[in-house]
């Protein structure tokens, strides 16, 4: 199993750590809400915990593009 920091946008992998390496607490993640938890974590089948954050690149055109928070996609 493993934790994997995904872009919802471009479905860039940002980041993949297993979890025998750090825990939830190390990653931050017992600070969420469960709302937060709920809207930014999921599951797959194989037990991977994907974590959707948006990337830097991402962001970028977001922070120079901001009419583009409103497209379904990104690079639509």
């Amino acid at each position: 199993m493993a934790w994997e920091y995904i872009c919802p946008h471009c479905q860039l992998v940002q980041g993949r750590f297993e979890q025998s390496q750090v825990s939830d607490v190390q990653l931050g993640l017992d600070r969420l809400t469960p709302e937060e938890w709920q809207d930014i974590i999921t599951n797959d089948e194989d037990g991977t915990n994907r974590i959707w954050v948006t990337c830097d690149t991402c962001q970028q055109v977001f922070d120079q593009y901001p009419e583009r928070t409103v497209l379904p996609h990104l690079y639509s």
